[in-house]
């Protein structure tokens, strides 16, 4: 294209004005182009002017229809003109598409006679279909025809679309019937390129995703799945043959619409849906594919075959294709866990997009295209299977269809339908500008300001665009968080005005997708919660969607719901309650968690219903500390006026704290936040340990003074001091922890020695009488056995005696008990001097003897053989099984005997920090450490996520089917985990557990019982 030399636009003052006014944006390179030789005489008609003032881009319009000019061959540029300043329809339309398509524009200067394909309609409701675009597809003969033959269909699309002769929905559906057209002519010239291959076969193409669903982009890759037989007639035995050659065929059929060649590509032809995706065979039989579908297929799976329609290749195969999977769709919504993984599918989509990306994804994004199509879908996958009117693969069809069976709110559907639509136009015309595949708002002002004119706004498009579009994501976002439960809120509360409301039927379908056992009383709870006018209705109603997401998402939905009616009737008239509710959204989110993670954290929640507060503020869940608990509880004991007051007092305070702890657990408050998903384990057990033990800690500190108090008042005639023994000594207490301890006094000076021994046993059987008085707060088991003698020998000794009995009697488990002894109350003195007593014992200067050795290697050979319990599985005992947590601390207690005495890291009463000093010192080595720390820290986290979920201890998995799934959940494993499979195993929870116990026992055999 060549310029004049002297802008002739110069010479005409005022002209720059007149075309800035006109949306030009560089006004003297327009006024030279509107001079070139190749527009006269168009360029001096005020007409072009207008038209040109009308697109999206005036200044693209004008540079492309100068470049199709003069590419017109001789003679032709005059017939162009002439018939774009007389004929208006084709005037709008070429500008049109000049104006918002770069990409078309490069197309009709490549092929300058193709704008004559605008001039061949001339009625606004002319919409061609696939036999229309078949026709026009049928002479492509090679990879570039069709290319051009697509291309020039594309432009008439574009065409209708730009100048508003069709909308969002109908420019979708054609370019569905051009790419149906498309790949039947793919496949056509495939076969005429390799003729034995398609004789040897019955091929048929099945649209899947927006192509199945005739709505498709400007710029998308097209999914599709093959399915293949032996040609009728053919021989038994002939069915590998066939596959074979349906292979070559469809591969030829991709690779014709794929590649790139002098005139570019299509769209990638993308068959990743089909059975084991990318992994599997490009091909299968339709009984291959049945057989996939009945066993393996995941939810997602029968998500995709919703659009599945027959597009290309043998029409009864394809027929045949879609009767038979069409009934596995509509059976989706009765598997287990359907719709959390339909949801965490969505979360997974959403988590996948680069953190600077998220705002900007018009599809992916939070409130973008995605959330429209996934909720639609869920709604029919649940509700079509009783209601044929729900099955369109179509989107906006469905969304309509729920309207009109009441299944979605017509206000609902309604914006949904109105943000839907502007959000995929926005999409068409971001995609039409380059025909490159995006779904990313732009951030330029010239690209946003072209997108703003495109869609008509012209008064100021950057800023009518952008609000627009952050609207529009907004109520989708804030539709799509509440649109699967807000007509069960309105059937139950009859708060709908008019329309058709979800029946009762459909509600209990809807409730028994969510993974509610009991719809019924879920639907009651629900009644009683959203029903009336009253200020706390009102808020659980804007709460309950949120809440019910949540609940679905756990194992246990009628349990979350229930506790949840439990807490607001308790506190559903406190003011604080429900601005925390509504305030605070981490509480809210909390709240569900907790109320529907298992028996414990609810139980204790419900007992003080106002430790809800806790979830609210930043530091609710934080630990108090040993310092601030100890204060708080010898305080509160102070104020009691008997010792049964007392010691409630103390307890109320561990019930309150224990409620802080499972909370934070369960919400993940424990895992360090710069964790990967997933890691990040085993400090957040240390939290949970030492959390545990400050809260027993301060029960027992407060237990003691009680005791005291009582009787002597403010002095015992004697020191007195517990030391916590086992689990509770190493700051390993799980929440079914008991409390071992034992009890060490030294008589004050002057004080009668028979005296101060009975104060001291009176002492220690109060304290322990206190603590088992019948509550409803959770009980804090004392275990003495580790004590000297066992049951057998005194509750209480003195310093002076315990000295004695080491010094002549003690054996080598007593040593290894000591391992993990501290002072954790009571005379801090006496407790310090204890610890010095017993660090000989536990650090022997010189090791093991060796027979000390066999000793403790017969003792837990012993353990093994005869304190299982009957009928326990030893692979999955966590405590005494193989790989346990009794292999592990046997383990690296007789390491720390050993050599403890040269080792000063292997002193700590904490079984992972003396692992660590073994390893460190070179005692093991890096991958055994590692292979038992990883056994440990996963069985003290089943015990602990099996007492989270049942309320009660136990040392095993358990059998009920939502307890092992709300175990799975606990330790990070999705919906299905725990599920029972075919082969009879528990699942890969229990799976995995075997193995990491396993290899853990393998590195015990070795270390324990074959070491040096």
């Amino acid at each position: 294209m060549t310029a004049p030399a002297t802008p002739p636009g110069a010479r005409r003052p005022g002209r720059y004005g007149q075309l800035a006014r006109r949306g030009f944006t560089d006004p003297r390179a327009a006024g030279v182009l509107l001079d070139h030789e190749a527009l006269r005489p168009a360029g001096d008609d005020g007409v072009l002017l207008d038209a040109l003032a009308a697109t999206a881009d005036p200044d693209l319009a004008l540079a492309a229809l100068t470049r199709l000019a003069e590419a017109q061959p001789d003679g032709d540029r005059a017939v162009l003109l002439d018939t774009l300043l007389a004929a208006k329809p084709l005037r709008d339309r070429l500008l049109a598409v000049l104006g918002a398509s770069e990409a078309l524009g490069d197309h009709l200067a490549r092929h300058p006679v193709e704008w004559r394909t605008l001039t061949a309609f001339d009625t606004a409701d002319l919409h061609p279909g696939i036999e229309e675009f078949t026709a026009a597809l049928a002479d492509a003969d090679d990879p570039d025809s069709l290319r051009v033959g697509y291309r020039r269909a594309l432009l008439t699309i574009a065409a209708r679309d730009m100048t508003g002769t069709t909308g969002f929905a109908d420019t979708a559906a054609e370019l569905a019937d051009l790419a149906t057209a498309t790949l039947r002519a793919a496949l056509r010239i495939a076969a005429a390129e390799a003729p034995a291959d398609a004789a040897g076969c019955r091929l048929a193409v099945i649209g899947m995703g927006k192509c199945g669903g005739r709505e498709l982009n400007y710029v998308s890759d097209v999914d599709v799945i093959f399915v293949a037989e032996p040609p009728e007639g053919a021989a038994e035995g002939a069915e590998a043959a066939a596959l074979r050659a349906a292979t070559r065929l469809a591969s030829r059929m991709m690779r014709i619409c794929s590649d790139t060649t002098a005139e570019g590509t299509i769209w990638p032809v993308d068959a990743n849906l089909r059975p084991e995706g990318r992994n599997g065979p490009l091909v299968r039989t339709l009984a291959s594919h049945l057989a996939y579908y009945d066993r393996w297929a995941k939810t997602w799976e029968f998500q995709a075959l919703l659009k599945a329609r027959p597009v290309a290749g043998d029409e009864d195969l394809g027929r045949r294709y879609a009767r038979a999977v069409a009934p596995l769709v509509w059976q989706a919504a009765d598997r287990d866990n359907f719709v959390p993984d339909v949801q965490r599918m969505r979360r997974r989509v959403e988590e996948s997009i680069p953190a600077d990306r998220v705002e900007r994804e018009l599809k992916l994004g939070p409130g973008g295209l995605r959330d429209v199509e996934f909720a639609v879908q869920l709604l029919q996958l649940v509700h079509g299977r009783t209601d044929p009117a729900l099955r369109h693969a179509t989107t906006l069809d469905a969304l309509a269809a729920l309207a009109d069976g009441g299944y979605i709110g017509r206000k609902d559907a309604a914006t949904l339908h109105d943000s839907y639509r502007f959000l995929r136009t926005v999409e068409h015309r971001l995609q039409l500008y380059r025909l490159r595949r995006t779904h990313l708002m732009p951030e330029d002002e010239p690209d946003l300001r072209r997108l703003g004119r495109s869609l008509g706004l012209t008064a100021d498009p950057v800023a009518e665009v952008t609000a627009a579009w952050r609207r529009h994501t907004s109520a989708v976002r804030r539709l799509h968080e509440k649109l699967f439960y807000r007509p069960l809120l309105e059937a139950v509360a009859g708060l709908e005005d008019g329309g058709v409301r979800l029946g009762p039927e459909a509600a209990r379908e809807r409730l028994v997708a969510l993974g509610y056992a009991d719809p019924a009383a879920a639907l009651r709870h629900l009644a009683a919660l959203a029903s009336g006018v009253t200020r706390k209705a009102a808020i659980q109603r804007t709460l309950l969607p949120v809440l019910l997401d949540r609940f679905a998402d756990s194992a246990d939905p009628d349990a979350g719901l229930l506790g949840f009616r439990k807490v607001s009737d308790a506190l559903g008239t406190s003011p604080w309650y429900l601005r925390l509710l509504r305030d605070e959204g981490a509480a809210a989110e909390n709240l569900a968690r907790v109320l529907s993670a298992g028996r414990l954290a609810p139980d204790l929640l419900l007992r003080a219903p106002e430790a809800v507060a806790l979830l609210g503020a930043p530091e609710g869940l934080a630990p108090r500390g040993a310092t601030a608990l100890r204060q708080e509880v010898l305080a509160a004991v102070g104020r009691a006026a008997t010792p049964e007051d007392a010691v409630a007092a103390a307890r109320g305070v561990r019930r309150r704290e224990l409620f802080r702890t499972a909370a934070a657990d369960i919400v993940g408050a424990y895992r360090p936040t710069e964790a990967p998903p997933g890691e990040g384990q085993g400090p957040a057990l240390d939290l949970v340990g030492d959390a545990l033990t400050d809260i027993n800690a301060a029960t027992l500190a407060g237990a003691l003074r009680a005791a005291v108090q009582g009787r002597w008042g403010a002095e015992l005639p004697t020191r007195f001091a517990i030391i916590a023994m086992g689990r509770f000594g190493g700051h390993e207490l799980g929440y079914g922890s008991d409390a071992d301890v034992m009890f060490v006094h030294e008589p004050r000076e002057g004080a009668d020695r028979a005296e101060a021994d009975r104060a001291a046993f009176t002492v220690a059987n109060e304290l322990t009488r206190l603590l088992q008085l019948p509550s409803t707060d959770p009980p804090l088991l004392i275990d003495t056995t580790l004590r000297p003698e066992g049951r057998g020998g005194p509750l209480v000794r003195t310093l002076e005696n315990y000295a004695a009995y080491y010094r002549r009697w003690s054996l080598v488990w007593e040593s290894q008990a000591l391992l993990r002894a501290q002072p954790v109350a009571g005379d801090p003195d006496l407790g310090a001097r204890f610890t010095e007593l017993i660090d000989p014992l536990r650090y022997p200067r010189d090791g093991l003897a060796e027979r000390d050795v066999r000793e403790i290697r017969r003792l837990k050979a012993r353990m093994e053989a005869e304190r299982l319990p009957r009928g326990a599985d030893p692979t999955t005992h966590t405590k005494l099984g193989r790989g346990g947590l009794s292999d592990i601390e046997w383990t690296v207690q007789l390491l720390q005997l050993r050599h403890a005495a040269t080792v000063p890291g292997l002193r700590t009463t904490r079984t992972r920090r003396a692992l660590a000093a073994a390893e460190a010192a070179g005692l093991l080595n890096a991958e055994d450490a590692a292979v038992l720390d990883a056994a440990w820290i996963l069985a003290s986290r089943v015990r602990n996520a099996v007492m989270l979920v049942r309320g009660r201890p136990q040392d095993t998995f358990p059998t009920d089917p939502r307890e092992l799934a709300a175990v799975a959940r606990y330790l990070g494993y999705e919906p299905g985990a725990a599920r029972q499979q075919d082969t009879g195993s528990g699942g890969q929870m229990i799976d995995d557990y075997r193995r990491t116990t396993r290899r853990a026992r393998t590195v015990v055999e070795r270390l324990f019982y074959d070491g040096d």
